[in-house]
């Protein structure tokens, strides 16, 4: 079972991979800004779990079941963020994926797919749930500010 730290390595592998045909080790400690060493010792784990293919001092490859994977990670990253900007969140949109992301199962990304295509095709149904949206607040007309979810690095103002 992968970790979320090896979800978000296999992510990035991924998306280098797509952009570059290549990715080594050095690449990933770039893109996530940590030591080569912590890499080397999460590729191996990737390795050992058969989701990467790697010799020391070679390219790493994903394996099929990595491929799968990695796909479906940056899939899951994109629909979420294209969930939050149809539903105009301003604030805090990536630290929301990433927070929410290692724990949504496939079955309920597959509706948050669906919210979002039905929204596309159906604009009008957009304009209908901004209505019901602003004429409720949250439950009970509390105040939740003091959630943990609210403490984004950005100032929201809502």
């Amino acid at each position: 079972m992968l970790t979320e730290s090896m979800e978000d390595y296999l992510e990035i592998i991924f998306r280098l991979i797509q952009e570059k045909g290549y990715v080594r080790a050095v690449d990933i400690a770039e893109a996530i800004r940590v030591q080569p060493s912590s890499v080397t010792r999460m590729i191996q784990k990737l390795d050992e779990e058969g989701y990467i293919h790697y010799q020391k001092y070679r390219n790493i490859a994903l394996s099929d079941k990595g491929r799968r994977l990695g796909y479906f990670l940056v899939w899951r990253d994109a629909m979420l963020k294209e969930f939050f900007t149809l539903f105009e969140i301003k604030i805090g949109i990536e630290e929301q994926v990433e927070g929410i992301e290692h724990y949504i199962t496939p079955a309920t990304m597959c509706l948050f797919r669906d919210l979002v295509l039905f929204f596309r095709t159906y604009p009008e149904q957009m304009e209908k749930l901004r209505q019901i949206s602003q004429a409720n607040s949250y439950p009970e007309g509390e105040q939740l500010q003091e959630l943990r979810a609210w403490l984004f690095r950005h100032s929201n103002d809502e």
